[in-house]
């Protein structure tokens, strides 16, 4: 059986998120006096924070849905999400899923993808940092053993595939495109990295967004291997352009030989590391 003590504890942290549960019993303030008041103005202040967290991790969803839906969504997302890390910018994680799920919601089927964008750009801002692939290494690596190169991604990168026009609708609201009617039914790919201080979001093709995947997984496909499925979405898939896009995107750290193939080229004293793989 829990002690008092820990009752009392219970009792303290789970009333913060849920208002309609009665003040605990027995809080004391300065000198002895009751602290209900100060317990109901504390429970508020913790609402209000993790609302205003949402609405800085969130500010294109916030824009697109405004002030007053958005804080609404925020507080059913805050009283039965609450953070499991006090820091704040890890806040939100299953925000995307709780909005996608919302009823209120479904009028705006693309707002939970913009959402995950969102998301995946904070996650990649306070990624660890890594130095991008050096185009010398993939350079140095002859044609002959080329396709077997398999690659590891940088920390934050991320994909997010979308039925919708999400990343033009995410670039609108954030400032980075000029507003202009948009055909949200179009089908869009968006590319996240941060390969040096700033995150870059970019627009990726169906293929595109096929061979990065395949690229960059946690189980990495060869280039071989990634450029065939590709080319298995669209023929017209430009390998090269593809290549220059990731290493100008930062969306690797390193390039080696896969395993099973035969290790004679110098590249292969390169090291995969996977800790932080795409998202």
């Amino acid at each position: 059986m829990p002690s008092a003590l820990e009752q009392q504890n219970e009792m303290f942290t789970g009333g913060l998120l849920a208002p309609q549960t009665p003040t605990p019993y027995n809080l004391t303030g300065p000198e002895g006096k009751g602290a209900n008041k100060r317990y109901d103005v504390y429970r508020n202040n913790v609402t209000v924070s993790l609302t205003d967290a949402l609405v800085d991790i969130f500010p294109a969803v916030h824009r697109l849905l405004g002030d007053t839906f958005f804080r609404g969504l925020a507080r059913e997302y805050v009283r039965s999400h609450p953070p499991q890390s006090p820091l704040l910018f890890l806040y939100g994680e299953h925000f995307a899923d709780f909005i996608q799920g919302h009823d209120a919601t479904q009028d705006v089927p693309y707002i939970a993808d913009v959402a995950r964008i969102e998301r995946a750009w904070l996650t990649a801002y306070h990624a660890a940092d890594r130095a991008p692939l050096n185009p010398a290494d993939l350079g140095a690596i002859t044609p002959e053993v080329l396709g077997n190169v398999v690659f590891a991604a940088k920390p934050g990168t991320a994909i997010v595939n979308s039925r919708y026009a999400t990343f033009t609708i995410f670039a609108m609201n954030r400032d980075m495109l000029e507003q202009a009617p948009v055909d949200a039914s179009m089908p869009e790919h968006t590319l996240i990295t941060r390969p040096d201080v700033d995150v870059i979001v970019t627009p990726l093709t169906e293929a595109e967004a096929v061979f990065f995947a395949a690229l960059l997984s946690k189980s990495p496909a060869t280039l071989e291997e990634a450029a065939e499925a590709a080319l298995g979405v669209d023929q017209s898939f430009d390998l090269n352009a593809a290549l220059s896009k990731m290493i100008g995107t930062g969306a690797a750290s390193n390039v080696a030989l896969r395993k099973d193939h035969t290790q004679t080229d110098a590249i292969t004293e390169l090291e995969i590391d996977h800790e932080h793989d795409l998202e």
